[in-house]
């Protein structure tokens, strides 16, 4: 058996085979953004502007949805969106305790109160019983998180909002072209968004995001929230007169001509890194030493990042080993030549700009699946990304054939939650600065 590459051995993944560049620049994005330029229209006060329309355009018709607006930013676009909404200082919007931060921070934005629910540790969405036990007379929106591509359950999530008048906000950040049932995400609530951040599934040159709806006086008030409270008009004519408390989250015209080339082999490329990762999960499916992502049947998966729990019993451990076995084994295929990470250290509500207070006991799924779970992020994205992911695969197998030695290192070595490694960082770091 080859020697781990973590104790002298070779590789699994030769150094030849790297992770192919994403976003994928292309003649296509050239000719976009040279006509951008050309057009001497940059933002969305340009009389005349063509890149940003098209895009909304170009977007609501591949979501399903009456309207678009373009914004600089993802996060930009989920405070945009609540506020549009009408969610209010003072006001309780539920959020997944497991999710970027921007999930929770886009309510902050707004000065209303981000109150987290757990996650069920087989999606890592939040459920829908979560978010109806955390209803109060004071909350006013859901914010859905389909997290890493994988739609949350939205028939169910939609009955508890109908049920309590709740605003539901899709945050599709990471789910672009995902389907629930018969219909994209993004189409569902009452207001929606996506990022176009360089790292996403559809991204720019850059950062921006979209907001999407078929409320026609929610569309009006997110494009008026997006420049200054103004009411714009088709010509570019500006009164300076603020009708509405906004904000100056006008995007880039260059961006989003970038973008739209992007869209352009949008599916195209949705469809060959679906075929790749789905042969990558179906060769990793052999060892029972992990819980691979999934789908249902119901539903369709983006892939943006893929999550990998640890099984212990398939090691001889028992499930109090889950968090130094996932240590060990983010350890061994590093050395093989295999990118994983950790992505998220800890829980939302246990971030210090949340004051940080959050107990275990109070989101048992979300600490458990940060301590036995790591991801990989990026490689996968490529169409061509196909023969690199079987590498990988050939490396977690080696890896696996390694099992006893690896379950010898899990038993035996101290572990520190993900959650105290990030707070003694933070601990250091708050050392060094001054607020």
């Amino acid at each position: 058996m080859d020697k781990l590459a973590m104790l002298g051995g070779n590789r699994a993944v030769p150094r030849s085979l790297r992770i192919l560049q994403w976003p994928m620049v292309t003649a296509e994005e050239e000719r976009a953004v040279s006509r951008a330029l050309a057009s001497g229209k940059f933002t969305t006060a340009a009389a005349g502007e063509v890149e940003i329309s098209s895009l909304e355009r170009e977007w609501a018709d591949f979501v399903g949805t009456a309207h678009c607006v373009a914004v600089d930013n993802g996060t930009a676009a989920l405070s945009l969106a609540l506020a549009a909404a009408g969610v209010a200082p003072g006001d309780e919007v539920i959020v997944p305790a497991l999710s970027f931060i921007a999930s929770a921070l886009a309510a902050v934005h707004i000065a209303a109160v981000p109150v987290f629910v757990d996650i069920d540790p087989d999606t890592f969405n939040a459920t829908a019983e979560a978010i109806e036990n955390a209803v109060t007379d004071r909350t006013r929106a859901i914010v859905v998180v389909h997290l890493h591509g994988l739609p949350a359950d939205l028939d169910q999530i939609l009955a508890v909002a109908r049920r309590h008048d709740l605003l539901v906000v899709e945050d599709a950040a990471q789910a672009h072209g995902a389907r629930y049932r018969d219909r994209a995400v993004g189409s569902y609530g009452a207001v929606n968004t996506f990022s176009l951040n360089v790292s996403k599934n559809l991204p720019t040159c850059g950062e921006g995001g979209l907001v999407t709806t078929d409320d026609p006086r929610l569309y009006r008030r997110a494009s008026m929230l997006r420049q200054f409270g103004e009411a714009l008009t088709e010509s570019g004519d500006r009164s300076y007169v603020s009708h509405l408390p906004g904000w100056n989250h006008k995007p880039n015209a260059l961006q989003c001509a970038f973008t739209r080339a992007q869209l352009g082999r949008f599916e195209m490329t949705a469809k060959l890194r679906d075929r790749n990762v789905e042969q990558f999960l179906a060769a990793l499916s052999e060892l029972p030493g992990l819980q691979a992502p999934g789908c249902p049947p119901d539903r369709s998966h983006a892939w943006h990042i893929l999550r990998f729990r640890v099984r212990p019993a398939a090691f001889g451990l028992d499930q109090d080993r889950a968090g130094p076995l996932r240590a060990v084994l983010m350890r061994a295929l590093r050395a093989e030549g295999v990118p994983v990470s950790h992505y998220q250290l800890m829980p939302l509500p246990a971030q210090r700009a949340f004051a940080g207070s959050a107990e275990r006991g109070d989101f048992p799924n979300s600490y458990q699946v940060i301590d036995d779970s790591f991801t990989i992020q990026k490689a996968h994205l490529h169409p061509d990304a196909g023969p690199l992911l079987d590498s990988y695969a050939a490396a977690f197998d080696k890896v696996w054939r390694h099992r006893d030695l690896i379950a010898s290192y899990a038993a035996a070595g101290a572990h520190v939650p993900p959650w105290e490694q990030a707070g003694r960082l933070a601990d250091a770091e708050a050392a060094e600065l001054e607020f």
